[in-house]
């Protein structure tokens, strides 16, 4: 666990890790897909070329205009190569609380819930709920209809199972009364 890869300064707060979350998802995406390289993935979603002209709304609407403005290029490195270098762990973490087989997901849902699964255990400086609900955003942005349910709900269980989030968690339903 590190909170240290994400530099405290002005333009790197929660829409810059938002976008980060965006663009990690994108990458895992493309690597579960085509196998490539981590870092020639990475060199291509951080690339922008300027004789290149701006993409143009509608173009690719899900896509960030540019992703290094405003971009927490840090914790976009830390999700990228975190989420391949843990696979095995995240994979088994997740498996039970899947009501399928893993291999059989969605290859969308799958990058996500990686991505979810790695923040809980990796990133203790963000809380649990932050997770979860950039996961969930991401899913109705990016996923099937009624993937952000299944994303909430899956994240939500690992979040619970995990000791490092249990005094988070227990402090948290102790606020909101439950």
């Amino acid at each position: 666990m590190s909170t240290s890869e994400s530099p405290n300064t002005p333009g790197q707060g929660r829409r810059a890790r938002a976008r980060a979350r965006e663009l990690a998802l994108l990458a895992l995406y493309q690597w579960q897909m085509t196998g490539q390289d981590l870092g020639a993935i990475e060199a291509q979603h951080l690339e922008i070329d300027p004789e290149e002209p701006p993409v143009e709304a509608g173009d690719d609407e899900h896509y960030p205009r540019y992703p290094h403005d405003g971009l927490d290029r840090p914790y976009f490195r830390a999700l990228l190569h975190g989420v391949p270098a843990r696979l095995n762990d995240l994979d088994q973490a997740l498996e039970p609380l899947l009501d399928r087989p893993l291999r059989t997901l969605d290859p969308l849902e799958k990058a996500l819930l990686r991505l979810g699964a790695w923040e809980l255990s990796e990133r203790m400086d963000t809380p649990w709920r932050v997770i979860i609900n950039e996961a969930v955003n991401l899913a109705k942005r990016f996923g099937a209809e009624q993937s952000h349910r299944y994303i909430n709900g899956v994240l939500d269980k690992l979040a619970r199972g995990l000791p490092l989030r249990a005094t988070e968690i227990e402090a948290d339903r102790k606020r909101r009364g439950r």
